[in-house]
């Protein structure tokens, strides 16, 4: 997500690094306050020793140790849509593919389509909306956690759990700690979207996910993982979804 928010930034509106480092700066003194956002902010800042950013000459591919395909092949044996990490993982293994993307640019074209908002206030969509997903996906998480426990018999503790990744962990985040509060007053929530705060606070940004969303599918910027939020999103809260066509066809 942070990388999407990244290439939205560079892609979509055309920010310099340093006006980059200065939003993630900003965006680490709220809701959004987190180690990643933090470290972001310092490589947006840092330079090589000729003095020219590092980052662009950082080579786009990434290889994948392992964890998100594990918590793939979990989210799949026990039924649960994991959904953008699992698109999390797929974007590695697309970025993987240099050589066939960099034949692909020449030959498959995108769309004109350039952005003439207000950027300012396309920046604060862009904030809710990546607060919006990162809750999704904190949601998909413990909706695993929850039916690996039902399956194994385990007494899960989720608010301890979420205070434990915000001990020592790469997300560790000051949102961990609303997640901690959300199992405390019900420790037996089904969904973290289904409590009082979090139901409020994704209700007043998912209209900046889908602005988001549409932007940079206008543009041409791939977005997986905003996508794939905003779809689980749109598919929990429907009372019916077409899979009785899918039962009809079978």
């Amino acid at each position: 997500l942070i990388c999407e928010t990244y290439s939205i930034m560079k892609d979509v509106l055309g920010m310099e690094q340093s006006e980059m480092a200065e939003v993630f700066e900003e965006w680490n003194k709220g809701e959004l306050d987190s180690f990643l956002i933090e470290i972001s902010r310092d490589i947006l800042k840092f330079k090589d020793s000729d003095g020219k950013y590092l980052l662009p000459k950082i080579r786009d591919t990434a290889g994948q140790k392992g964890t998100g395909k594990w918590t793939g092949i979990a989210a799949l044996e026990y039924g649960v849509p994991v959904t953008l990490i699992g698109e999390a993982v797929f974007a590695r293994c697309l970025s993987a593919l240099k050589d066939e993307r960099v034949e692909a640019s020449k030959a498959l074209h995108g769309p004109k389509a350039k952005f003439s908002g207000d950027k300012k206030k396309f920046l604060d969509h862009l904030r809710k909306a990546l607060y919006a997903s990162k809750l999704i996906s904190y949601a998909q998480g413990f909706m695993l956690l929850r039916e690996a426990a039902k399956a194994n018999s385990w007494d899960l503790n989720y608010g301890g759990i979420a205070l434990m990744w915000r001990g020592g962990c790469i997300i560790r985040s000051a949102f961990l700690g609303n997640i901690k509060d959300a199992f405390t007053k019900n420790p037996q929530l089904t969904n973290l979207l289904l409590d009082p705060y979090f139901c409020e606070r994704i209700g007043a940004s998912q209209q900046s996910l889908r602005e988001v969303f549409c932007q940079a599918v206008m543009v041409g910027v791939p977005v997986p993982a905003f996508s794939a939020a905003l779809a689980f999103y749109d598919g929990y809260r429907s009372a019916v979804l077409p899979a009785n066509m899918l039962q009809a066809q079978r």
